[in-house]
C-alpha cells in the first residue's frame, strides 16, 4: 500500500503523537508499505536537507501552544503530491490543518480516510483564554464535525473510545493502543546516568518523564515528596522534560525547601530516553489527561515499575504488582511509592511484564494498524460498489 500519514506534528517535535507516528512508519515500512508524511514546517529543520518522504507545508505556531505547528497553505499542493504518488489510503493524525487537508485529499482521490483519535481536549481548554473561550460542548462539536464521513476511527484506548462515542460519532472505531520499539528500552545503558546526573549507586531514584504542562499534575508529586523523604531521607525525584509549567514547578521546588531532592532536567534527546528509564528505581506520574500514555509502556519496556494516577486504562494495564501500581490520593500514591523504594525487590515477578511485552510491542501495533486499513479498504470498496449499483 502506498499511505499517507498527515499530521501536524512530527520529528524533531518531541511529543507523544510524534513518536507514536514514528513508531508506525517504521512498522509499515517493515511489512513492505511506502509511507509518505505530509507535516509542517519546522524551524528546527534545515530547508535544504532532504528528508526521505516527508513533505512539509508551510505553517505558523499554534495559538497558545507556540511549540506546535499549524500549516496554513498547502490544499492544492498536497493533493497534486498524494495524487503523484497514486496513494491508497490517507491516515490523518490531527483535527486541524494537516487533517483537515488530508480529508481533502482522501475526497478527491476517492480513497478511504481513517483518523487516530490522540488527544482529550476538554482537559486542555484551560491553555485557551483561561479556560473561558471554549467549553466541553465546544470540543464535542468539533470532534463530531471533524470524524463526519470519516471510514474508521483508531483509539489508542477505550478511554477515548468511549469519550467519542459519547460526542455521538457515527464513524466506526477500532481501539489500537500504540506500541513502542521494545528493544530501543531494553538496551544496555549508554554510560552511567547516574553518575552523569550526581546520584550515588545506591540513591533512591524517582523519574517524572514528560513535556512539563500543567495537566501532567507533576505538582501533586512534588507536594508529596516531604512525606516520602520522611520514610526514605535520601530519595530523590529526577524531573525530565520541559514545558509551559517548568518555572512554576522551579518555584513549587524552591519554595518548599526541596531544591536539594529535586532535579530538572531539561527536554532530552529521544534517542537517550532509555537511559533515564534504565537509571531511576521507580516511575511516577499524577496525570489524568493521558489518552493512552506512551511513557507508562515506555517504563515497563524498560524493566521500570510504576506508580501512576488511577484510571480505566492504568489500572487494566498495571493490574499485578510487579508493574507498578495505580494511586488514587496524595496518601495513597506516598504509601505505594515508599513501599517500592523500601521493598524493591518483594514484586519480582518476570511472568506478567513478559505476558504485557507484546501486547505493547511496536510489531503488534504495526499489525493490528495494517489489518485496520484493509479492513477499510474492503468496506469501502464494497460500499462504492453498492453506491454504484443504486445508480
Amino acid at each position: 500500500m502506498n499511505i499517507g500519514i498527515f499530521t501536524d506534528t512530527y520529528y524533531p517535535q518531541v511529543s507523544g503523537v510524534a513518536t507514536s507516528i514514528k513508531v508506525l512508519r517504521n512498522q509499515l515500512e517493515r511489512a513492505g508499505h511506502q509511507v509518505y508524511i505530509f507535516t509542517t514546517t519546522d524551524p528546527h529543520v534545515d530547508k535544504n536537507i532532504y528528508e526521505r518522504n516527508i513533505f512539509r507545508f508551510t505553517s505558523i505556531p499554534f495559538v497558545s501552544f507556540t511549540d506546535r505547528r499549524i500549516a496554513v497553505r498547502g490544499l492544492f499542493k498536497a493533493y497534486q503530491v498524494a495524487k503523484d504518488l497514486g496513494l491508497d489510503i490517507v491516515h490523518t493524525q490531527t483535527e486541524f490543518s494537516m487533517g483537515m487537508i488530508g480529508k481533502f485529499v482522501a475526497k478527491q482521490l476517492k480513497i478511504p480516510c481513517i483518523h487516530t483519535y490522540h488527544t482529550m481536549y476538554e482537559d486542555y481548554l484551560h491553555y485557551i483564554a483561561n479556560g473561558k473561550l471554549l467549553k466541553p460542548y465546544h470540543v464535542k462539536e468539533a470532534t463530531r464535525a471533524y470524524c463526519y464521513h470519516l471510514n474508521g476511527i483508531v483509539a489508542p484506548s477505550h478511554r477515548v473510545s468511549k469519550t467519542l462515542k459519547g460526542y455521538g460519532v457515527k464513524a466506526p472505531i477500532r481501539i489500537v493502543p500504540t506500541g513502542i520499539d521494545i528493544n530501543q528500552y531494553e538496551q544496555t545503558p549508554d554510560g552511567d546516568y547516574r553518575e552523569k546526573l550526581g546520584y550515588a549507586p545506591e540513591t533512591p531514584v524517582l523519574l517524572s518523564l514528560s513535556r512539563l504542562a500543567y495537566e501532567k499534575n507533576i505538582h501533586e508529586v512534588i507536594a508529596a515528596l516531604p512525606a516520602i523523604i520522611e520514610q526514605v531521607p535520601t530519595v530523590q525525584l529526577c524531573i525530565v522534560g520541559d514545558g509551559p509549567a517548568r518555572e512554576t514547578l522551579e518555584n513549587q521546588v524552591k519554595d518548599a525547601g526541596l531544591s536539594e531532592h529535586v532535579q530538572f532536567t531539561g527536554e532530552i534527546d529521544n534517542d537517550e530516553v532509555y537511559n533515564y528509564y534504565q537509571m531511576a528505581d521507580l516511575f511516577v506520574s499524577a496525570s489524568n489527561s493521558e489518552s493512552q500514555g506512551l511513557t507508562y509502556i515506555e517504563a515497563m519496556a524498560a524493566g521500570l515499575k510504576t506508580v501512576v494516577a488511577t484510571s480505566p486504562y492504568t489500572d487494566q494495564l498495571l493490574d499485578d504488582p510487579s508493574l507498578g501500581t495505580t494511586f488514587s490520593s496524595e496518601t495513597s500514591l506516598v504509601r505505594d511509592v515508599v513501599r517500592y523504594l523500601q521493598h524493591p525487590h518483594a514484586f519480582d515477578d518476570p511472568k506478567p511484564r513478559q505476558k504485557k511485552l507484546y501486547q505493547i510491542s511496536a510489531e503488534y501495533f504495526g499489525k493490528q494498524i495494517i489489518n485496520y486499513y484493509q479492513d477499510v479498504q474492503l468496506a469501502y470498496s464494497e460500499t462504492n460498489k453498492s453506491a454504484n449499483i443504486s445508480d
